[in-house]
C-alpha cells in the first residue's frame, strides 16, 4: 500500500471526501490547502483533525517542484477545479478574472503538479479527476467543446503521452444535498439525467445508465481511493460504471 498520497483540491466537494477516506484506510495524507484561502486555518484544522498534513505551498513551478521532491508522495491526486460561479465572486473582491479561469486553475495548476512530479523522476502515480465527455470515443483526437472539457481533453492527453504512472476516472454529474457550493445547471441535469437513465435501465441499457447518472462525492471518492491503492488500474480510464459499488448505497 502507498504510504503517502498528495491531494489537490483537498479543499473541493470531491477533495476533501478523499482525505478522509484515504485517512480511514491509514494512508498518509498530505492536503494541499491554497495559500490564499480564506479559509486556510479552518481547513487546517479540520484536516489535522483527521490525521492529515496540510500543505499550502503556493502554486509556483519551483516551489510546487521542491515540495513534490521533499514529499515524495507514492500517489497525486489532481482533484483541481473552479466554477464562473467563484470566478464572478472573487472578482467582485478585486481578484483578478483570470485567476479563477479554467485554464489557470484546472489546466494550469494540474500540469504544474505534473511537471513538479516528473521534475522530482516521481515513480507515484497521478490519479486525475477529469470529466465524462472529455473523449470522442469515435475521434479521441477531437478536442471537445466548451473550455471546461477542452483543458480536461488537454491533460488527459498529455498524461497518455507523458512519463508518468497515472489513472484517470471521467464521472458525469457529481451531485449531493451536502454540496456548498449550489451548481443550479448540474443539479437539474441531474435530476431529468438520471430519470431518462432510469427509463434507458428498464428497457435494457443498463451500461449506458450507469455509465452517465449522477454520483455522490462520497461515493466518487470511495472509487477514486480503492482504485488508487489497486495496481491494476495503472493506466486505466474509469467511466461512470467503473466508478459504482465502492460508497454508501452503492451496489
Amino acid at each position: 500500500m502507498p504510504t503517502t498520497a498528495l491531494v489537490a483540491g483537498a479543499t473541493g466537494y470531491t477533495g476533501r471526501e478523499v482525505v478522509r477516506l484515504l485517512r480511514a484506510r491509514k494512508v498518509q495524507v498530505v492536503a494541499h490547502v491554497r495559500p490564499d484561502s480564506s479559509r486556510l486555518d479552518e481547513w487546517t484544522r479540520k484536516f489535522e483533525t483527521l490525521g492529515a498534513i496540510v500543505d499550502s505551498t503556493p502554486w509556483e513551478s519551483d516551489a510546487m517542484a521542491a515540495m513534490v521532491a521533499e514529499r515524495a508522495p507514492d500517489l497525486v491526486f489532481g482533484l483541481l477545479g473552479t466554477t464562473q460561479a467563484r470566478a464572478r465572486r472573487e472578482a467582485a473582491q478585486g481578484v483578478p478574472k483570470e485567476a479563477n479561469s479554467y485554464e489557470t486553475v484546472d489546466y494550469g495548476m494540474t500540469k504544474m503538479l505534473m511537471s513538479a512530479m516528473e521534475a522530482a523522476s516521481s515513480t507515484g502515480r497521478f490519479v486525475y479527476l477529469s470529466s465524462e465527455g472529455a473523449r470522442n470515443a469515435a475521434n479521441p483526437s477531437k478536442k471537445p467543446a466548451g473550455a471546461y472539457l477542452d483543458v480536461r481533453w488537454r491533460i488527459e492527453s498529455e498524461l497518455e503521452a507523458g512519463p508518468l504512472a497515472w489513472t484517470v476516472a471521467r464521472p458525469s454529474f457529481i451531485t449531493g444535498p451536502d454540496r456548498e457550493e449550489s451548481r443550479a445547471a448540474e443539479s437539474v441535469g441531474a435530476v431529468f439525467g438520471n430519470a431518462a437513465l432510469s427509463l434507458l435501465g428498464a428497457l435494457g441499457a443498463k451500461t449506458t445508465r450507469e455509465r452517465y447518472r449522477s454520483i455522490t462525492a462520497t461515493q466518487l471518492a470511495a472509487a477514486l481511493v480503492h482504485h488508487a491503492l489497486a495496481p491494476s488500474s495503472v493506466g486505466k480510464v474509469l467511466r461512470g460504471e467503473d466508478l459504482r459499488g465502492f460508497g454508501p448505497g452503492q451496489g
